[in-house]
């Protein structure tokens, strides 16, 4: 194999891992955010260099405030789908294709 051959697989998996941690970031945040936590406790633990520490508190998910600008979406009144629609906005109606 080839350098350039091994840098290009290199980068296609990178870009694939990087586009299925956003996948499972957007479709499953409470479990990345329970294995973001966990990650970052392993590398808070008494004992671990500075920087290893550092970056542990750096990785550590943000906790929850209860107003809007979090983004937990846990009690649903943060304007997602449960809103209702405002007066300019009319919803799409889809009819079936006639032929003719």
């Amino acid at each position: 194999m080839t350098v350039g051959l091994v840098a290009q697989y290199a980068v296609i998996a990178l870009l694939v891992a990087a586009s299925a941690a956003y996948t499972l970031r957007r479709l499953a945040p409470a479990l990345t955010t329970r294995w973001q936590a966990g990650v970052a406790r392993t590398l808070q633990r008494p004992g671990r260099a500075a920087l290893v520490r550092r970056i542990g508190r750096a990785l550590q998910p943000r906790a929850a405030t209860g107003d809007c600008g979090d983004g937990c979406g846990t009690c649903g009144s943060c304007g997602t789908a449960s809103a209702a629609p405002r007066e300019d906005e009319q919803p799409l109606t889809f009819h079936p294709h006639r032929r003719p």
